[in-house]
């Protein structure tokens, strides 16, 4: 049974996300400590973590940050401020999608059950994807290489894979761009260029040299 850690300090909200969600079997557990977040999700740990932005103490994006210093779990930021600036933060600050107040409950469930899928139900995909003596190791998110395990976050690990299942072919900008940010609004492409850049410094660091292609005008290309 999975488990939904809800940070929201609208208690009528997240009550009704509570309620709406334990319908559909999830375990679900409203954060009541807003000064010690961290503590708590690592007490309870949840398959996936619905954060605010606007909290009390300390806002969506630290306790995002803290969060990723432990663990890859999903994390879905909820907000009232949905434009392109707070779409961008909160996907750099290791956020996963973002959905808008006033929360739409089907929606919500929609996209609980989709991020789920991808990140859990790895039952029919292989465990490892190797390309000239890269291995990105899926059931962890790393890439191991020459002995070498290569600590990647959640956006390396899908850019990779991405490429990876595709190795020989052109992967658009675009699509990428929705591997990584599967939201309805905006996300400036400098955002994926960003991502794309700090992946390649980590990944010469450990000896894989232009592993990552730019086709200009085209995307990316492992070959």
């Amino acid at each position: 049974m999975y488990k939904i850690y809800i940070v929201e300090d609208d208690q009528v909200m997240s009550s009704l996300m509570k309620k709406h969600l334990e319908k559909w079997g999830y375990t679900v557990k409203c954060c009541e400590k807003f000064h010690d977040v961290a503590a708590e999700f690592t007490a309870f740990d949840p398959h996936i973590v619905l954060l605010d932005i606007m909290l009390p103490f300390f806002n969506g994006y630290h306790w995002c940050s803290e969060i990723r210093k432990i663990s890859e779990v999903p994390v879905v930021f909820i907000s009232s401020a949905s434009d392109n600036m707070n779409i961008v933060m909160a996907m750099n600050m290791g956020g996963d999608d973002l959905i808008s107040k006033p929360v739409d409950l089907n929606v919500l469930t929609a996209k609980i059950q989709a991020m789920l899928r991808r990140t859990y139900d790895m039952g029919s995909k292989i465990p490892v994807i190797e390309h000239n003596g890269a291995v990105l190791k899926l059931n962890d998110a790393t890439l191991v290489f020459n002995g070498q395990t290569i600590e990647l976050t959640k956006n390396d690990f899908r850019i990779l894979r991405t490429l990876m299942e595709n190795k020989g072919k052109v992967v658009s900008r675009s699509r990428l761009m929705n591997e990584l940010w599967q939201i309805d609004c905006y996300v400036e492409e400098n955002t994926l260029t960003v991502n794309v850049t700090r992946l390649r410094k980590k990944l010469e660091a450990a000896g894989l040299v232009d592993f990552i292609k730019t086709k200009v005008g085209a995307g990316y290309i492992i070959e």
